[in-house]
């Protein structure tokens, strides 16, 4: 299970067998059944998870709203950085949407992953710059995309989703209630048939 975690981390360092086999050493698998939590509003994230097969969302709870943050799927990573660099509680809440099939990397053996193999600090940096680039790219949507846009930009750039997510998670993570995403839709489909 792990060498597919060990494939994408080999697609952004490079590292000798030594550091290979040190890395799979720590790598945990874990399955997660289907509406199944990997991490709870006030639990610390003690962990990086690369999803293997299945979809994970992550949601905040707000006022008695879901309201759901981001969408991962096969060959990435879920952390909440914020909670694992900082070991605070956890504000999110991370749910599988699919069965899932996972490689987990816990931050105590990562840090003596780091120590005795430094060419992994680069892939911590790496994965630090890829999760603030996403939550620019995140924010300027919600600030400067119409809903239309930001669903027509979701059906270009993630198709996946589209595919494999429910539309009330869709609608939620759009920014709109999930009768204004029927709206669009139905607009969409009328205006491509006319």
């Amino acid at each position: 299970m792990s060498d597919i975690a060990l494939a994408n981390i080999a697609r952004l360092v490079n590292f000798n067998e030594a550091e290979g086999l040190a890395l799979k050493s720590i790598l945990r698998p874990r399955v997660l059944k289907k509406k199944e939590h990997l991490l709870r509003e006030g639990e610390v994230c003690q962990f990086a998870a690369f999803i293997e097969r299945g979809c994970l969302r992550y949601y905040y709870l707000s006022d008695g709203y879901d309201i759901t943050g981001q969408f991962f799927f096969e060959n990435a990573w879920y952390a909440d950085y914020e909670s694992f660099l900082s070991a605070e509680p956890s504000s999110q809440n991370i749910e599988a949407l699919e069965n899932c099939t996972l490689s987990v990397l816990y931050k105590t053996d990562l840090e003596k992953l780091y120590v005795a193999h430094p060419v992994f600090e680069k892939f911590g940096r790496l994965m630090a710059e890829r999760a603030v680039m996403g939550l620019k790219r995140r924010n300027e949507s919600l600030t400067l995309q119409s809903h239309e846009e930001r669903y027509l930009h979701l059906i270009k750039e993630r198709p996946k989703v589209i595919q494999r997510v429910p539309l009330k998670y869709i609608a939620s993570y759009l920014s709109m209630k999930p009768e204004s995403l029927s709206r669009i839709r139905k607009r969409l489909f009328d205006n491509r048939n006319s």
